[in-house]
């Protein structure tokens, strides 16, 4: 089964555009399917049984999410099977996975995402570069892979535009604010400094990459993750704040704000309208919360 899954994932990344970090994510999910069947165990010979057996093993170890993550990534690859024509049926077909509740996304309110945006200060050491990065989070609710992965030439700052490839390679653009422009204008000599700091050195530089770490080699996104809960903590915050975070904010304050559902979604870069719809539950609670306070007959006692 070993070949299979190695022309699986190449043609995830080749037919498909996934990110190698995705294509890594199945290969992992399958060949932890493969090592429980056994190493003999050949794609056509592997049943609804088989199948039900390893889904029951997960929950011994696994939360439910994990769980249909993994049996997810099992029926892409078994699809992939039948159109290649290796195996005639779905082994799948008929195998439950576990019932998830809605999620909510976590979101933090305006003031709180000021208070975030003012906490680097010029001490720190790289204060530019992270008060950059979290603007422009925030002004277009892109995915920290999205904007780690971005280079120079992506950013229109004139136009107030940025290009960006999002999930499956596809290209979206996306406005943002004269804040976040300022702060990229005041990070990019600090950018320039890393790179000729790396040049005299003697080592290769990054041409392209906008975000550079202090090795002036590109940032990663676990790096952002790091210093943007170090921030949230420091601003007094009280919940864990995440990049995702500041995504989950950027969408949910412009439906408060009256923005279209399609418009956000575009924004997104979500496939599917019902993946933004999540958001519009936190709208919805947001309004009730609102009317509450404010409404004269919402807490009128009946007579």
């Amino acid at each position: 089964m070993t070949a299979h899954i190695e022309r699986f994932v190449a043609w995830l990344l080749a037919e498909k555009g996934y990110s190698p970090h995705t294509a890594d994510a199945y290969q992992r999910d399958i060949l932890e399917f493969h090592r429980f069947c056994g190493e003999a165990a050949q794609p056509g010979l592997i049943t609804p049984a088989m199948v039900q057996s390893f889904v029951g093993s997960l929950y011994i170890s696994n939360a439910g999410a994990s769980v249909a993550r993994k049996l997810s990534s099992l029926r892409t690859f078994f699809r992939y099977l039948q159109r290649e024509k290796v195996v005639g049926s779905d082994p799948l077909l008929g195998v439950a996975g576990p019932k998830l509740g809605q999620y909510i996304p976590a979101f933090l309110t305006v003031d709180e995402v000021f208070s975030l945006l003012e906490a680097p200060i010029a001490s720190d050491r790289y204060f530019r570069r992270d008060r950059a990065i979290m603007e422009m989070l925030y002004s277009t609710g892109m995915r920290v892979s999205e904007l780690v992965a971005s280079n120079l030439e992506d950013f229109d700052l004139a136009g107030e535009m940025v290009r960006v490839r999002g999930k499956g390679n596809k290209e979206r653009l996306i406005p943002f604010g004269t804040a976040a422009k300022e702060a990229l204008l005041k990070y990019l000599p600090e950018r320039e400094s890393l790179s000729i700091a790396r040049l005299v050195r003697g080592l290769a530089v990054e041409p392209k990459a906008l975000l550079l770490n202090g090795q002036g080699t590109r940032l990663t996104a676990r790096s952002v993750e790091r210093f943007v809960q170090m921030y949230g903590l420091r601003a007094g915050i009280g919940v864990t704040v995440t990049p995702h975070g500041l995504r989950h904010s950027f969408a949910t304050h412009l439906l408060e704000m009256g923005a279209d559902l399609r418009m956000v979604q575009e924004l997104l870069g979500h496939v599917s309208l019902s993946t933004t719809q999540k958001y519009t539950h936190i709208n919805i609670d947001h309004l009730a919360k609102v009317y509450d306070l404010a409404h004269p007959q919402a807490k009128r006692p009946q007579s």
